[in-house]
């Protein structure tokens, strides 16, 4: 201990007596570590941190598996997935038949599932008397907050007795959610909200911290119990009885029990389940199911629900291990920059460190004291990394557009577990830059070290490790811009596609009559109160509607049946798909989209005329090639063929995204599908900035029904923007580190430079003294710098060629430009080499400066 003090103390003396050298290595080392916190907080949040109920590792949620071709639809969750290993539709989501049968396995004695409990999202919206708004509501089981092990932060959480046909309606809030709404009034609880029109009492609030089970970032702001499912969502129970499975499943492991030992004890159970279930919409299912191969029934799949639900973290897993690679690469330039720093000042510590060696120190007590000199700097660069941790974690919650009410709970802190990681990664980080100068600086001839001054001493700057570091940083900074540069005129390019309207000036919201009990027969009144009260407003326009908004990524597909295309049976055959979009009269010219041919639907077009439809550009050249489309007949179904008369043809627009390719589309009135459109996305166009009138908006609706809340109130240019995010984020992310490991580089290539120019002073004396002038130092000077980051600059271009092909997760999301664009290659190889240049001026410039006979008596 005695002797590690003593390192420690000489140490700290060292760093002291060259602040600068010392400065340049804790910021190099405090941007990378800073760097690799930041985004580790991220993924910790994302993708790691576990739910904050009692033992989580116990947790098991429930999947479902079959093979469509052969059993059938069997889930619509919106999440189901292909697993690409086995072809299987793979889903998350249950019949409430399942959870019925999984729950009596626990009460048996050799059941290995101590608890099952489901759980799923519902539109609600709440209503306190005063103020009506759209919250994140769920549904749950009886036995969902004991099974976690969830207690009530105030009152109390929903039970098994509130779960039951007869019980009194009781809602329970979210910590966040009684905090933000209700300011966190303690006299909340026993207190009635209307929810859907329903009246519940507010039971109790849930800890901070726990906000559900559902999807990462989200927060389930109001809880019921399942029993009350049917009253407040009346359009989602009446699809149930068409096979939807719409719960989610988790259950607890009794401890020692594996997940396999729980599918295998479930399965049985799982498949009468789902027997019921169908049997209850489809005569014979069970006969069908006996006719399928034991391998082709649905199967029961377990995994870890340890996390909660799993489909955001699926989606997010890829994009940030590629940050977390491009962050280790910016690491990997720090440690690079500061190993070259200690190979710098190990050279002008020869002498010493001979001294030391002739006095009796042996070489490990060396490396141990270079080491710790090391892991000072590492530790002391973490303590900076940690605040500058702070800084780049908000600003990649920024960047990446998570601050949105979809991942509002998404809670990123530098907790402990950060923290340790910041500590560990900061000691690995001391390690690996400083145990190469530590070998290299001991190993040494002790007879000439002693006779060596310094004039004669060679400059490690000209050294092969040192310079082949420097091109390292190089080479490393050079694949991480190109990456960024590849990103960026992605995002210009579809910034420049043409979307086919007028995205300027448009203001949207969503509203959603079905939670406030309004039924077809109310809505067309409602609708037209609403046109009416909006068109009023000073400064708009003009008022459209549609079901789904444009470049939301929504939307509803349709089989297109053609008379005359039919198939063995001589019944009409689906010719194709079709995007259905259904509209108020007015939508073409509200949104500018050029009408081509015959006409754009009236307000005559209601219930009681023929069914007609405007089509655009990508429908009539499938369907008709280069016929007039006008006049041609086409459905949706095979029961009434040729019912729908195509009027107008419309100019192709981006639906879904600016990315995704034009699709076949179908403009129809929303008086002649008024059943479809219980909720609507309304556009308002209006004269100037669409955000001067939002108040106005919401007290024109306000005076049509005051329990009617708006959402998702945005500008259409900020809805284009939301299909592009995962674009934006990695182009600013990529920016972001490859500017941080291009100034590494920089201050690398700088610190090289000046060390290795304070080290030739007495050559170039020499040489000024023999009729060099200055020029001629600024050459030799300037060439040694400049030649290293050409050689990593080409270095760079040939490894981002190659490695372009196969970065899938990059190459992937590029539009409009390949991965091997040359224009990106030469602006990246450019401005590089200019940044390197300034880098190496300011030395060479002190370099010029040097008075010769001053430099002829330099040591």
């Amino acid at each position: 201990m005695t002797t590690f003090l003593q390192d420690l103390r000489y140490g700290i003396q060292m760093l002291l007596k060259h602040p600068g050298f010392t400065a340049v290595a804790v910021i190099t080392v405090a941007l990378g570590v800073g760097a690799n916190t930041a985004l580790f907080s991220v993924v910790d949040a994302v993708l790691l941190k576990k739910l904050p109920v009692r033992q989580p590792d116990q947790l098991v949620l429930f999947n479902a598996s079959w093979n469509e071709d052969k059993f059938g639809t069997g889930g619509f969750s919106g999440s189901d997935r292909v697993d690409p290993a086995t072809g299987l539709t793979v889903g998350t989501s249950f019949a409430v038949q399942t959870l019925t049968r999984l729950r009596e396995q626990t009460n048996d004695p050799q059941s290995v599932v101590s608890d099952v409990f489901g759980f799923s999202t519902v539109d609600m919206n709440l209503n306190t008397g005063t103020q009506a708004e759209v919250v994140n509501g769920q549904v749950v089981s009886g036995n969902y907050y004991s099974a976690l092990g969830v207690p009530a932060f105030l009152g109390r959480t929903i039970t098994d007795d509130d779960d039951k046909a007869g019980a009194s309606p009781v809602a329970v809030l979210s910590h966040r959610f009684w905090s933000t709404r209700f300011g966190g009034d303690q006299s909340i609880v026993g207190k009635q909200v209307n929810l859907n029109n329903v009246a519940f009492t507010i039971g109790g609030v849930t800890p901070p911290g726990f906000e559900g089970t559902m999807q990462v970032g989200s927060t389930q702001d109001v809880s019921i119990p399942i029993a009350w499912e049917p009253q407040i969502s009346a359009e989602r129970s009446m699809s149930k009885g068409a096979g939807i499975w719409w719960l989610r499943l988790m259950g607890r492991l009794k401890p020692g029990a594996t997940n396999e030992q729980a599918q295998a004890k479930l399965t049985n159970a799982f498949l009468q389940s789902v027997i019921e279930h169908r049997a209850a919409r489809q005569s014979g299912i069970q006969r069908s199911l006996r006719k399928l191969a034991p391998e082709d029934y649905p199967r029961l799949g377990v995994d870890s629900g340890s996390r909660g639900e799993m489909d955001t973290r699926r989606y997010l897993n890829k994009p940030l291990r590629l940050l977390f690679g491009v962050v280790a690469l910016v690491l990997l330039i720090a440690c690079a920059n500061v190993a070259n720093l200690l190979l710098v000042r190990a050279s002008s510590r020869r002498r010493e460190i001979a001294v030391r060696v002739a006095l009796g120190a042996s070489r490990s007590r060396l490396i141990r004291q270079f080491l710790t000199e090391s892991l000072l700097l590492a530790v002391v660069g973490g303590g900076l990394g940690v605040l500058f941790a702070l800084w780049i974690k908000n600003a990649l919650l920024i960047v990446t557009d998570w601050g949105g009410r979809e991942m509002a709970a998404l809670n990123v802190q530098l907790d402990l577990r950060v923290l340790t990681f910041t500590l560990g990664l900061s000691l690995v980080t001391g390690i690996m830059f400083g145990i190469v100068p530590a070998l290299r600086a001991t190993r040494l001839d002790l007879t000439p070290t002693l006779k060596e001054t310094g004039r004669n001493s060679s400059p490690i700057g000209r050294s092969l490790l040192s310079r082949s570091l420097v091109v390292v940083q190089v080479t490393l900074s050079v694949l991480l811009l190109i990456g960024a540069g590849l990103l960026i005129r992605t995002l210009q390019n579809l910034h420049r596609v043409d979307t086919g309207f007028n995205v300027n000036n448009l203001l949207l919201f969503s509203v959603d009559p079905s939670l406030v009990g309004y039924n077809e027969d109310k809505l067309s009144t409602l609708y037209q109160q609403m046109f009416a009260r909006l068109e009023a407003v000073p400064g708009v326009q003009a008022v459209t509607f549609s079901r789904h908004a444009l470049l939301s990524g929504a939307g509803t597909n349709g089989s297109v049946f053609l008379p005359g295309v039919n198939g063995p049976d001589g019944k009409p055959t689906n010719s194709g798909e079709a995007y259905i979009h259904n509209v108020r009269e007015n939508f073409l010219q509200t949104m500018e989209i050029p009408l081509l041919r015959g006409r754009s639907l009236s307000t005559q077009d209601d219930a009681r005329a023929p069914q007609v439809a405007v089509v655009n550009q990508t429908f009539a050249r499938f369907y008709f090639r280069d016929e007039n489309p006008i006049g041609k007949r086409f459905s949706f179904g095979p029961d009434k063929p040729g019912e729908i008369e195509i009027v107008g043809l419309a100019k192709d627009t981006k639906d879904t995204g600016r990315r995704a390719d034009t699709r076949r589309t179908v403009y129809q009135s929303y008086q002649q599908s008024l059943g479809l459109m219980r909720s609507a996305t309304f556009e308002v166009r209006t004269v100037s900035d669409p955000a001067a009138v939002v108040s106005s908006i919401r007290q024109a609706v306000r005076e049509v029904d005051s329990n009617l809340p708006l959402s998702n109130i945005k500008t259409q240019i900020e809805q284009a923007d939301e299909s592009l995010a995962m674009e934006r984020m990695f182009a600013k992310l990529l920016t972001l580190f490859g500017l941080v490991a291009q100034q590494l580089a920089a201050i690398g290539l700088y610190g090289v430079m000046a060390y290795s120019v304070s080290q030739r002073t007495h050559e170039i004396g020499i040489r000024m003294a023999l009729g060099a002038n200055r020029g001629n130092v600024l050459k030799m000077v300037l060439r040694q710098g400049m030649v290293l980051t050409v050689i990593g600059v080409v270095l760079g271009l040939i490894a981002a060629y190659v490695l372009t092909k196969y970065l899938e997760s990059l190459t992937s999301m590029l539009f409009g430009v390949e991965p091997r664009d040359p224009f990106t290659f030469g602006v990246i190889a450019v401005s590089l080499t200019l940044v390197a240049l300034v880098a190496c001026l300011i030395p060479v410039r002190r370099a010029t400066k040097i008075d010769p006979l001053t430099a002829l008596r330099y040591e």
